[in-house]
């Protein structure tokens, strides 16, 4: 989650916009490695803006009271108490809201410092396929003491500036932690209908490849074709796994894109058309209006 202070809305936009882990940084004193690491004491203090956002960073938080509401991309998610939440970088998030007491911890840690950790271990780097899929996690009781032990002996380790091997530290701590969470991870997957199972992956893989894809390409059989089956197969596996026909995911990711060119760039809106692969301004005027019920200037301007 893009952090930036609830009493800095004033800010403007571009501020808050080229600020991401030095506004986090003031708000976290002296719990920060550079721009590796930032521990976060408490995240239903952490001011989060009203406008989408796209991660720069990976972003781990356990829920420890109330409850809290995001969409993240293109879908809604709903955190309570004793979850955890795993979003890795590239993602948007938007639509936040939260219960007045909402409390938990978490931490922001930047990709190089994460791939750096875990660089060879295919079973952690995994996690995060898992997480396009499962972004909140319920742990149990047992889980949640875990990972809430990490994170203060982490927070311990990293505040402590006269210890020369604290970034050493927080490397170890960080591996063993993604380790038991791979371990959550495989609970979760062990309880899961094989089927389901299945399906799961071939939504990762179509989700992975509209991410990759979706500026250039909207056709459904495209995808199809992509994954080496037919393009009933996937809609009927895709709206099985998600609830929703690949047709909905592609044109959220094409709006989603859209809405953050428009809130987070001076690009003209006939720029924005043509890197999102229309034919001209009128197009994406009128699929934007389809979908999000107002045109693209009326939107950069609410």
């Amino acid at each position: 989650m893009y952090i930036c202070m609830r009493k800095q809305n004033r800010m403007s936009n571009r501020q808050i916009k080229d600020s991401d882990f030095e506004l986090a940084k003031k708000w976290a004193n002296n719990e920060f490695i550079e721009d590796d690491i930032i521990i976060l004491d408490n995240v239903g203090e952490a001011p989060i803006p009203n406008e989408p956002r796209r991660m720069s960073f990976i972003f781990v938080a356990i829920c420890t009271k109330g409850r809290a509401r995001y969409r993240l991309d293109t879908q809604d998610q709903v955190v309570e108490k004793n979850d955890i939440i795993l979003i890795s970088d590239h993602h948007v998030v938007d639509n936040y809201m939260a219960s007045p007491d909402l409390e938990g911890v978490g931490m922001m840690i930047s990709p190089k410092f994460f791939y750096e950790i875990v660089r060879n271990v295919s079973d952690i780097s995994s996690l995060f396929l898992f997480s396009r899929n499962h972004p909140v996690v319920s742990l149990t009781a047992q889980e949640t003491e875990t990972f809430l032990d990490y994170f203060y002996l982490m927070k311990k380790r990293i505040s402590d500036r006269a210890n020369r091997f604290r970034k050493n530290f927080a490397s170890t701590l960080l591996l063993a932690m993604f380790y038991d969470l791979s371990n959550v991870i495989y609970r979760v997957q062990q309880m899961s209908d094989t089927r389901k199972t299945r399906a799961d992956a071939i939504f990762t893989d179509f989700i992975r490849l509209v991410e990759e894809n979706y500026k250039q390409e909207r056709r459904v059989g495209w995808y199809a074709e992509q994954l080496c089956i037919t393009p009933k197969y996937l809609s009927e596996t895709v709206k099985r796994a998600s609830k929703r026909t690949p047709n909905n995911w592609i044109d959220n990711y094409v709006i989603m894109e859209a809405r953050v060119m428009l809130k987070n760039t001076t690009k003209s809106i006939k720029e924005i058309a043509m890197d999102l692969n229309f034919p001209n301004q009128s197009f994406l005027g009128k699929y934007f209006k389809e979908h999000v019920g107002m045109s693209p200037s009326g939107y950069r301007k609410s």
